[in-house]
């Protein structure tokens, strides 16, 4: 599930207490109950626009037990360092609670540097050193991959993929067929599908009936049998403020390919290409046409140039006509 915001695209899992969100732009139209079920957030670069709702995410879970992972590029954990340095946290020991960010930046050459911050121990830096990356994933987790590709914007930016390994969906119809309700057991079930757990396995269903906790357990291969279907899992590809050269091409065709989804930048009109050049953005026809030759099957452009204020329905036009082989 996917909710828009400006320079920043929260995706949530159903049936898990648990989203991720790539960039933090201006997160006042994200609900906070939004914020707390975040666990992961992929920032691109620091930019203004794509890193002031750090602070707000910031606010919003101080107090809370909670460790968020943050990932960015080179240079990120500084970033983060300086951020929260920038605030006094004599009150800190006044919590019960502890917040912990985890931060780590991804650098070329599959190397990643983790550092952790504490709110108990007023935000204090604590390297954790660095940790080799097997190619491009940056995060492997039972039910998705995210990986992250170094795109030149002047500064490094980086363009994140999430794939999910499988798609579990559940038929509530043959669920009320054996009596059984939805919850949060239905979380097990689908990470025994994902970890290839055998058939034999029991999975036990329980639920409050009358203010009294009941239970079934049947074999993981009927319930997979019965109540599941199975597909391939969505990949979901995010890029953003690229210069168009011949090795970002390169890079975001690799990593956006055969997507369900490719939200992608298309800062500048397609007439515009010298502008973007300058800028280091891509023009609506080069989005279009990256869109096309990743052979993806859907394209959400995004972050238009203010210059265009009130012409989204024409780049959404331009960027269209190039995805679909008619540019020009």
């Amino acid at each position: 599930v996917l909710s828009v915001l400006t320079l920043a695209k929260l995706l949530e899992f159903l049936f898990e207490k648990r989203a991720l969100l790539f960039d933090l732009g201006d997160l006042h139209a994200l609900a906070p109950k939004k914020i707390h079920r975040l666990n992961d957030i992929f920032v691109s670069h620091t930019h203004i626009d794509h890193f002031i709702g750090f602070d707000q995410v910031l606010r919003l879970l101080i107090g809370r037990n909670k460790r968020m992972r943050l990932f960015g590029p080179r240079g990120f954990i500084d970033r983060i360092e300086h951020k929260l340095r920038s605030y006094t946290w004599n009150l800190a020991g006044h919590y019960k609670t502890d917040l912990v960010f985890e931060v780590t930046e991804i650098a070329a050459l599959s190397k990643a540097t983790t550092a952790e911050f504490r709110l108990s121990d007023g935000f204090r830096r604590d390297e954790k050193g660095q940790n080799p990356r097997q190619g491009d994933v940056v995060l492997a987790t039972e039910t998705f991959v995210v990986r992250a590709s170094e795109l030149d914007h002047r500064v490094p930016c980086l363009a994140y993929a999430v794939q999910e390994h499988a798609h579990v969906n559940i038929w509530k119809n043959r669920l009320d067929d054996l009596g059984l309700p939805t919850g949060p057991w239905l979380r097990e079930l689908k990470k025994a599908v994902l970890r290839g757990d055998p058939d034999n396995r029991p999975i036990r269903a329980w639920w409050r009936e009358r203010g009294e906790e009941r239970q079934a357990l049947y074999p993981l291969g009927k319930l997979k049998r019965d109540v599941l279907e199975i597909v391939p899992g969505q990949k979901i590809a995010y890029v953003v403020d690229a210069l168009y050269s011949e090795t970002n091409r390169k890079k975001i065709l690799q990593l956006s390919r055969n997507a369900d989804i490719l939200f992608i930048e298309a800062a500048f009109a397609r007439e515009e290409a010298a502008r973007a050049a300058d800028r280091y953005h891509l023009t609506t026809e080069q989005a279009g046409t990256l869109a096309r030759e990743a052979g993806v099957r859907r394209v959400e452009p995004f972050h238009f140039s203010p210059r265009h204020l009130g012409q989204q329905a024409k780049l959404r036009q331009e960027v269209d006509q190039a995805f679909r082989g008619m540019a020009g």
